[in-house]
């Protein structure tokens, strides 16, 4: 005769630990997004550095010797003139960075959903419940990954500098990691967690937000049911509202976390995320803050759409139920 005890041994592991389970899975998912989309990513963080006001006040005549113009010259300029592979540069630092945000962002996002606001009989879940669950899970999930996205940001441009002639600064992902905290302390790894946060609550208000929102409308409201067509419709909208929402954060993020230090970890550039935002309106215009917004979208879109299809898709596999 079985046990309670026993019963819970054989119990599927979705069930003995769905958050951990739920964790993973959207791990996977985030893997297999970022490995086929990351040549965009690297295309929008190089178009965001350059032309920096800032940079060319603290005399760092190099940076615009050879300027990109457009996400294709610049993503034909790094194939030309560092390699095919460099597409791929610090992908390994993104894909540790995802799989602790995306984990992260998504058990808190659901744990929100259905612990803490709840739905309501229907199963409708307001808009204004799954904005602040979006901008919590994004704010929660940024945070623990902070240190891998600094790594990713600054591993980026290491081909840029080594065509400028300036030495590489990293051998390596766990290179960097070791070089960061040597310089700056704990606190050095979390370099840009500000603007990285602010960023990471509006792309998830408009991802997480707008996926839940959308999918579940389509499924109460239309014939289409919880399938691969709705996910396909809901990603490509979340895709697009997330790239409009968080494209001035991400420039903003990437400016301040690839900016110089000195030894005590403070930027020789910006003293806040606002002080930068400042100095692109004012030296380089408001349109600055959307630099990169093309490959940015075309990006995010793809990202979005492999991301949750698989994440649904794998969900289905595990026995999970559906997002």
């Amino acid at each position: 005769m079985s046990t309670p005890d026993d019963a819970e041994r054989l119990s599927p592991l979705a069930q003995r630990w769905p958050r951990a389970c739920k964790f993973l899975l959207s791990g996977c998912a985030a893997t297999v997004a970022e490995l086929a989309t990351f040549p965009l990513d690297l295309t929008k963080t190089r178009l965001q550095i350059q032309g920096e006001a800032a940079l060319a006040r603290l005399g760092d005549g190099a940076t615009e010797s050879a300027p990109y113009r457009g996400m294709v010259r610049t993503a034909l300029g790094i194939v030309q003139e560092e390699g095919f592979l460099k597409l791929w540069q610090g992908v390994t630092p993104a894909i540790y960075r995802h799989i602790v945000y995306s984990g992260g962002r998504m058990v808190t996002y659901e744990h929100l959903r259905e612990v803490v606001f709840g739905k309501s009989e229907d199963k409708h879940y307001p808009l204004w419940k799954s904005v602040i669950g979006g901008m919590m899970a994004g704010v929660v999930g940024q945070f623990l990954a902070n240190p891998t996205d600094l790594v990713k940001v600054q591993m980026q441009m290491e081909g840029k500098r080594k065509l400028e002639g300036k030495p590489l600064r990293f051998r390596g992902v766990h290179h960097a990691f070791a070089k960061i905290l040597a310089e700056g302390g704990i606190r050095g790894l979390w370099a840009g967690w500000v603007p990285n946060i602010q960023r990471a609550a509006l792309v998830n208000m408009g991802d997480l937000t707008t996926y839940d929102t959308v999918k579940h409308y389509l499924v109460l409201n239309t014939p289409l049911e919880d399938n691969i067509v709705t996910h396909g419709l809901s990603s490509l909208c979340s895709g697009l509202v997330a790239s409009i929402l968080g494209t001035p954060a991400d420039v903003i993020k990437s400016r301040i976390m690839n900016q110089p230090r000195d030894k005590q970890g403070r930027g020789l550039l910006y003293k806040s995320s606002t002080d930068c935002l400042i100095q692109a309106v004012q030296g380089e215009g408001f349109l600055s803050l959307y630099k990169g917004f093309l490959p940015s979208w075309l990006r995010m879109t793809p990202w979005s759409l492999v991301f949750w299809l698989t994440y649904e898709k794998i969900r289905e596999m595990s026995g999970v139920s559906p997002f």
